[in-house]
Order: C-alpha cells, then sequence, then structure tokens
C-alpha cells in the first residue's frame, strides 16, 4: 500500500513559515527549493506517494494525520498554532487527529524566537510529535513526513482490527 499525502499550504499555519517549501523539499527529495518568496494563494496542493509495507489492500477510506507548521523565529505563528489546531480538530470530531509539529527555519539560529523545549512540550500536550527543520539547508525535512507515514500505518492496523472483529 502506498500513502498519497496532499499538503495543502492555507488550512496548517500562519504565512510564510514555510508550510509550502517543506512540501517541495519532501515531494521533490531535496531538488527544489524556491530561494524567492512567493505567497501562495488559495491552496497550494503538493501530492507525494509513499510506500507504507505491509498493509495489502487498502481498506482505508480517508487518512487523518496533521502536519502543523511554524516558524521558529516568529513567536506569534508558535501561539497561532492552537487555532490551527482547534480548526483542523473541528473538522473531524470525535476522531484522534495525530499529528505532527513542525517548528521550520532552523537556520535562522541568531533570530529564533520559540526554543525547541517550549515546543515540544505543547506538542506533547497537544498529542503530537515535535520536529525542527531546515527547509533552506535540507535539514530533518523528511522526518515529519515520515512520522506521519507511520501515524497513518498505525490507523491503518487499528482499522483493520476492528473490520477482522466483524468477520
Amino acid at each position: 500500500m502506498e500513502v498519497i499525502f496532499f499538503f495543502c499550504s492555507d488550512r496548517i499555519g500562519d504565512s510564510t513559515v514555510g508550510k509550502t517549501a517543506l512540501a517541495q523539499i519532501f515531494r521533490s527529495d531535496g531538488a527544489q527549493f524556491q530561494k524567492n518568496y512567493t505567497l501562495t494563494t488559495g491552496v497550494d496542493l503538493v501530492v507525494k506517494t509513499v510506500p507504507v509495507p505491509d498493509t495489502g489492500d487498502s481498506v482505508w477510506e480517508s487518512p487523518n494525520v496533521l502536519c502543523l507548521v511554524y516558524d521558529v523565529t516568529n513567536e506569534q505563528s508558535f501561539q497561532n498554532c492552537s487555532k490551527w489546531l482547534e480548526k483542523a480538530r473541528a473538522q473531524s470530531p470525535g476522531v484522534s487527529l495525530p499529528g505532527v509539529l513542525v517548528g521550520n527555519k532552523t537556520d535562522l539560529a541568531s533570530r529564533r524566537a520559540v526554543e525547541s523545549a517550549q515546543a515540544q512540550a505543547w506538542a506533547l500536550g497537544q498529542g503530537l510529535e515535535c520536529f525542527e527543520t531546515s527547509v533552506k539547508e535540507m535539514e530533518n525535512c523528511e522526518a515529519p513526513f515520515h512520522c506521519l507515514a507511520k501515524q497513518f500505518h498505525r490507523l491503518y492496523r487499528e482499522k483493520v482490527e476492528v473490520f477482522q472483529a466483524l468477520v
């Protein structure tokens, strides 16, 4: 089975935090980093198919994993993650929504406004895994997506067990 990541940049964090850049680096396997910033208007859909082993035929209708991105140099973008998470969870009431919190722009260390420990503590409290990346330096850009694939796989296995219990 393969997981297809649909990464929509207008719903998972503030503008200019690097959502589109992160998605493009992941999709292109590190080959594409735009040096000139262009504000994404509307929805920027980036698609990448990732194989997930040991899943056989799919019995999955709609995976629910979340990638929430903030800028480590912008405290407000981190504070707004609560709002973005609330909006995402409101779309799927009563459903567990695992995911990742990604602090981008770690290459701007002298301008850091959000400490790693602060982000990790918040993510833990929300049931999210926490990562930091530098899309510009292509550091740790794939790790959040691998984590999302593992979370999806775990949800898939749980769903298979439910179906097997019904048979």
